[in-house]
């Protein structure tokens, strides 16, 4: 396609998710049930055209070089399907949130006023290589009362294009116009930034991706973005931790897996359990593989410490890397924590309840935690049944973004014949 084919291609993808989105907005909690069950349905019938269409996808990249990171997060294999066809289950199951009125209260003027929750329209979602992305985007999407936009990344084109043939099953099955879940068929980059810049027909963008992808659409987007740029986490482990808790709780948040957002990045150890704890839990890492980068005093405390430069407490390794700090106080902890927090998540490990309430009350962060590891900050774990994605802006939504996320509220009002005096 040349420029203004594409621009002409996305702008009617836009117009037709527009008039979609008031259709599934006015959608019953059963009508959308019966297209997420369907699409389930139709997922499993079509395995094997599935898998041969990610096989193209798997060829295509291992020709063009991708890395073997790249490859694993490209491949569908039969446990992802079936994860796919129950994720699809599992939202169909949840709560709807749409049309729920709270808050409802007679006021002196005679009018009642409540709000009630309603989706946010059209959602443009932007993402790389995995293919299952497609099917988690479109269930929530969809229960939320959205209509949406996908475009996945080029590497796995087929995959996706088979994916929206069971997605348009689903839809139709329901007796819902295809238009509600469109997938971008075109692979020209032109297509990203047409989406992020038509305010009149996207309501919201989601970047699913890198750090640069994330930027370059927080950069340029004319419409509102949903997103988190790094997940620099910390862990403080205070003077008045149980050690074998805080043992546990930062093998796990650096260690159960190394490539995600909600992993520990640095820790934080105060002065007074430094020389007992540092060595407890270097013997783990270091059983683990897990390289330390360390300020003076923790490498006065464990010499095969690298020493940590001031790059290090900003990065995001989303590897076996970790920066290690020792602090004199929860305050130094705090204000490590707002200098070079990416307001993911923060954890504190105590059994002092003041400081944990002042730890909760004072990090300006997405998730704030007492004596649990970081892994906790996902959808699933908060009890969202899915998210989308993380947010670490402050308006809308913050933290996992589930269905709820993928609304907003409007103000109701009752009245009898009740007229401003």
């Amino acid at each position: 396609m040349s420029a203004d084919q594409v621009l002409d291609y996305m702008a009617g993808l836009g117009r037709e998710a527009r008039a979609a989105s008031r259709v599934i907005a006015r959608a019953t909690t059963a009508v959308k049930n019966r297209a997420l069950l369907a699409t389930a349905d139709a997922i499993e019938a079509a395995a094997d055209s599935l898998i041969a269409a990610n096989a193209l996808d798997l060829q295509a990249g291992r020709d063009n070089g991708l890395d073997e990171a790249m490859i694993d997060r490209l491949a569908i294999t039969p446990a992802g399907l079936q994860a796919m066809v129950e994720g699809l289950r599992q939202v169909a199951a949840l709560p709807d949130p749409i049309g729920a009125i709270r808050d409802m209260k007679y006021l002196p003027s005679g009018i009642q006023v409540g709000r009630m929750r309603v989706p946010l329209g059209v959602i443009g979602i932007i993402y790389e290589s995995r293919p299952n992305v497609t099917v988690e985007a479109a269930s929530l999407c969809l229960k939320s009362g959205n209509a949406c936009i996908l475009r996945g990344g080029s590497e796995s084109i087929h995959s996706n294009r088979a994916i929206a043939d069971c997605i348009r099953q689903g839809l139709e099955a329901a007796g819902l116009p295809q238009q509600v879940v469109q997938v971008v068929e075109t692979t020209d980059r032109a297509a990203v930034g047409a989406l992020i810049s038509m305010p009149e027909y996207v309501d919201v963008i989601v970047p699913r991706g890198g750090k640069g992808l994330i930027e370059r659409i927080s950069r340029d987007a004319r419409v509102p973005v949903i997103k988190h740029l790094d997940g620099i986490c910390h862990v403080y482990v205070d003077d008045r931790a149980d050690l074998d808790k805080a043992e546990a709780i930062t093998l796990n948040a650096k260690t159960h897996r190394y490539g995600v957002c909600n992993a520990m990045e640095t820790l934080l150890v105060h002065q007074g359990v430094a020389s007992v704890f540092l060595p407890r839990i270097a013997a783990l890492y270091a059983d683990k593989g897990v390289e330390l980068r360390g300020c003076e005093q923790t490498r006065a405390i464990l010499p095969q410490a690298v020493a940590a430069t001031e790059e290090d407490w900003g990065t995001e390794y989303l590897a076996p890397i970790l920066s290690i700090r020792v602090v004199a106080d929860m305050d130094a902890a705090m204000e490590h924590i707002n200098r070079y927090s990416s307001q993911h998540t923060e954890s504190i490990v105590t059994e002092d309840f003041t400081r944990a309430r002042r730890f909760l009350a004072e990090v300006d962060s997405s998730s704030v935690m007492v004596n649990a590891s970081t892994r906790f900050a996902d959808g699933f774990e908060y009890g969202l049944g899915a998210e989308i994605g993380i947010s670490t802006d402050k308006l809308h939504a913050r933290g996992p973004v589930g269905l709820e996320g993928l609304t907003s509220e409007k103000y109701v009002v009752y009245g009898d014949g009740h007229i401003r005096k």
